[in-house]
């Protein structure tokens, strides 16, 4: 759980602060722990719930039921955090800049495509920590206060209050964008100080619809509305069962996320590369692997090399069945065929399932070549 700390006498103090000063102060902490940006909203999320509501009616978070069971408390930021009146948010770059290029990768059939932002460290706890280290010097400035940490776990609209705080507008791939792009990581910080908050940043996407072209499951259904049900980011790490038949042949050899949608954004091409080691550097080569080779990892293997990664919440079973229907988009050959036939007769029914699908893939595809 995030830290917290609470008010009592303390409060008294406060109200003598000068907050314009403190917020300033606070953007500068931020900047020297590597935050790409600082900003500061109010808790007034009225439209977004609304389109959140929407969206959980329309049944388009599929099976991620942690989101209707929170319902508008991811709305509500003092209902979540009694007290709060402000939400510090940050955001952090992540692009690594000496992995493989990514569309390089995804044009060869027969290696791995990880989202780029997976390829290091777990952002939970790296972010996690500066955004600690950040209360911690709020503190020590103003001494105790009321506050909570959070980075993609808890009901938070991340989006929404990065855009509300001016860090970023929201793209019509849903994403926070800026004029630097949308690789970034987001983090939270509920407080009760009453700090001036930062004006929100004007959109820029105009006419553009690349994203959405972009999209190879069409799961950007319209500006600004994602049927996640369709995302290949859905499918590949919050989907706990099978993946649906007839979007397997469009995954094609994505095993860990998507990042189509942003690979096509125009902002990107200016986006800021990742300043911290523990995303700049690729782990386990997962940058530029083969799906053969990441297929013949053991359960042994993976928990151990996938230590410290966010890909390993995904757990083994699910490894195995994204690389499987990657191995049924690849072009047919003795080396995948065999690959294949290797997990055949897996202990996990959801790995066999998908063995068997990709095995038949692989021989209608020799079927039209002989």
């Amino acid at each position: 759980m995030p830290r917290s700390a609470d008010v009592t006498d303390e409060t008294a103090a406060l109200t003598g602060l000068d907050f314009d000063a403190l917020a300033a102060r606070i953007a500068q902490w931020g900047r020297e722990l590597g935050f790409g940006a600082i900003g500061i909203a109010d808790t007034d999320l009225a439209a977004d719930e609304a389109r959140l509501v929407s969206w959980l009616d329309a049944g388009r978070h599929g099976e991620m039921q942690y989101m209707a069971q929170h319902g508008v408390r991811r709305s509500r930021p003092a209902a979540l955090v009694p007290g709060t009146l402000r939400v510090i948010t940050a955001r952090l770059d992540y692009w690594p800049a000496d992995a493989c290029d990514a569309q390089t990768v995804l044009a060869d059939p027969t290696r791995a495509y990880v989202s780029r932002y997976a390829l290091g460290r777990d952002y939970h706890k790296v972010l996690r920590a500066r955004l600690q280290s950040l209360a911690d010097r709020i503190a020590g400035e103003v001494g105790a206060f009321r506050y909570r940490v959070f980075t993609d776990s808890a009901p938070v609209l991340e989006v929404a209050l990065g855009a509300k705080s001016g860090t970023g507008w929201r793209g019509k791939h849903t994403l926070l964008l800026t004029r630097e792009g949308s690789y970034h990581f987001l983090g939270e910080i509920y407080t009760d100080l009453p700090l001036p908050v930062t004006p929100p940043a004007s959109a820029h996407c105009g006419t553009c619809t690349a994203c959405i072209s972009a999209c190879p499951t069409g799961a950007i259904v319209a500006p600004y509305e994602l049927d996640a049900r369709r995302c290949i980011s859905y499918l590949t790490i919050e989907l706990d069962g099978a993946i649906p038949e007839t979007l397997r042949p469009l995954v094609g050899n994505r095993i860990y996320g998507c990042d189509d949608c942003q690979l096509a954004c125009p902002w990107n091409r200016y986006a800021a590369t990742a300043a911290l080691s523990d995303f700049a550097r690729v782990r386990n080569q997962l940058d530029d692997a083969t799906l053969v080779e990441l297929f013949a990892w053991t359960r042994e293997m993976f928990e151990q090399r996938m230590e410290g990664s966010a890909i390993r919440r995904i757990g083994y079973e699910r490894w195995l069945r994204n690389i499987a229907v990657a191995l049924g988009n690849a072009p047919p050959g003795d080396a995948v065929t065999d690959a294949l036939h290797s997990r055949a007769d897996d202990p996990s029914a959801l790995v066999r399932e998908h063995v068997a699908w990709a095995l038949e893939a692989q021989r209608r595809k020799r079927s039209v070549a002989n």
